[in-house]
């Protein structure tokens, strides 16, 4: 029992579990509507995008979150200006800005004098380092994609399904799936103080996923993703500290893992 309880007796593993209870909780029910809507592509797109502004940020001494905020938005104009303004589909359009954005920030980092602390940090996060500002923001993320999932919840079901009975019944699709960008923004920005840019793509698929597997429903699935999120944070914070591995790594390589075990699972089930 001491196994379990002793790591969280410091103050510093207390920030980092309710960072990652708090992340998990975000990417759970954001990710659920990134799954249903098709759109991985996008989210690590995103995830990857917010390089330069994190980066630029960093040399600045300039918080990090508002720089990842306007990368991300940046990354999710652009992307629309290409897929509107020619030929090319929109998975081109986010294949282009996703190694330009990538590029952009390791250039940015380079020039800084800690390149391989900063370019670590950035990319796999510092859970361990959290602040109670950044578990304030975090809260306020989670709590408006907790609020925006579930006033939106019908327009975004819809749209999920059916883009073109959405219009039909006058839920405005092209709003709907600017709101769904911007949560997926809100997910990846928030959450990358706990696991890092390259990361956070962990958590926003893999729970959701995995309980794709065990649930039906979409609020089921919300839920069970949460759960499942919860579990993979604490369980991976335990091994990172018993083990002396990375946080962040241990966290999203854990919550992959799960899914193909419960998938292989399901498979033998079904067998």
């Amino acid at each position: 029992m001491d196994w379990l309880i002793h790591p969280f007796s410091f103050d510093f593993m207390q920030r980092a579990l309710a960072a990652g209870v708090l992340a998990a909780l975000t990417t759970s029910v954001v990710g659920t509507w990134v799954i249903l809507r098709g759109l991985a592509f996008m989210g690590d797109a995103l995830a990857h995008g917010v390089l330069p502004g994190i980066a630029l940020a960093v040399i600045l001494d300039l918080n990090p979150v508002a720089g990842a905020a306007v990368a991300a938005v940046v990354m999710v104009g652009a992307i629309s200006v290409v897929h509107r303004t020619t030929r090319l589909s929109e998975d081109t359009a986010i294949g282009l800005l996703f190694v330009g954005m990538l590029a952009l920030g390791v250039i940015i980092i380079s020039r800084s004098g800690s390149f391989a602390v900063d370019l670590v940090a950035i990319l796999f996060g510092d859970v361990l380092g959290t602040t109670t500002g950044d578990l304030l923001m975090q809260a306020v993320a989670a709590a408006l994609a907790l609020g925006g999932g579930t006033l939106l919840y019908r327009p975004l079901l819809v749209l999920c399904f059916n883009e073109q009975k959405a219009a039909t019944l006058g839920l405005r699709p092209r709003l709907a799936h600017v709101v769904m960008m911007g949560l997926i923004t809100l997910a990846v920005v928030s959450s990358f103080q706990a696991v890092g840019s390259l990361l956070v793509f962990g958590l926003l698929i893999a729970p959701p996923a995995s309980a794709v597997l065990l649930a039906g429903r979409v609020p089921t699935v919300m839920a069970t993703a949460a759960a499942l999120g919860i579990l993979e944070v604490v369980a991976g914070l335990l091994i990172s500290y018993h083990f002396d591995t990375a946080a962040g790594a241990t966290m999203s390589g854990l919550a992959v893992a799960v899914f193909f075990v419960l998938l292989a699972g399901t498979r033998v089930r079904a067998a």
